[in-house]
């Protein structure tokens, strides 16, 4: 009977994940984004409107060389010791945001038509 109770459990705690997975993965693609550094809000850019580029962000110490390609962003390069941010590759979705500890550097997806950040919508 335990097991029963337990193997139920276990199935809607799994169907529930999947469930939120899909949700997150098939979010409406935004195009918007936002390059923080701290609370400063470097740049907010249009990635349809952005012409394929690289550009160097100094902040914190350090320096992030970020690209635009194909409507998509990434960090290309950095001078941090862990290079996490290089390792995210292009982002893809408002629930992980591309994230530069050492240099404080945020790129993250934002709805130009709201206050409240991607996250909490």
């Amino acid at each position: 009977m335990k097991q029963k109770i337990l193997i139920i459990v276990l199935a809607v705690i799994f169907v529930a994940a999947a469930v939120c997975s899909v949700i997150v993965l098939c979010a409406p693609k935004k195009e918007t984004v936002r390059i923080k550094s701290g609370e400063e809000v470097l740049y907010t850019l249009d990635l349809n409107a952005e012409k394929d580029r690289v550009f160097d962000v100094e902040c914190d110490g350090g320096v992030n060389t970020i690209e635009i390609k194909d409507g998509k962003i990434r960090v290309k390069s950095a001078d941090c010791p862990d290079k996490t941010c290089v390792k995210m590759g292009w982002l893809e979705s408002s629930a992980m945001p591309i994230v530069c500890l050492p240099h404080r550097l945020v790129i993250e997806f934002v709805d130009p038509d709201s206050e409240v950040d991607a996250i909490a919508r």
